[in-house]
């Protein structure tokens, strides 16, 4: 085998590059409560459109659209600390920022 014969191999940076990145974006986990690693205040200002099976959902707490789930509120139930008690819906999820005007890039899986 010689060097002309190998191939270069795709590796998780070259991919990355592949997938839609930027400014355009919405990151790919977002939550709206300030004591998750995951909150951006920044982010959440744009204001963040998100599609969960089809469906424009406004009551989304938490979402990963690589994993594929959404947490919304369950009820009126709270934990005792006081936070509102979430369950995780898994299903595809798409998220786009809405201060883009009607058709804005969409993140998805």
């Amino acid at each position: 085998m010689s060097e002309d014969d190998i191939k270069p191999v795709e590796n998780a940076d070259t991919a990355a590059e592949v997938a839609p990145t930027g400014a355009d974006v919405p990151p790919d986990r977002l939550a709206i409560h300030p004591r998750s690693p995951y909150f951006d205040a920044d982010k959440l200002g744009r204001g963040i459109g998100i599609r969960f099976k089809d469906t424009v959902r406004t009551n989304i707490e938490e979402y990963c659209i690589s994993e594929g789930w959404v947490r919304v509120q369950a009820g009126k139930s709270m934990d005792r600390k006081g936070n509102p008690l979430t369950i995780k819906l898994n299903g595809p999820v798409e998220a786009w920022y809405e201060d883009l005007g009607d058709e804005p890039p969409v993140a998805k899986a």
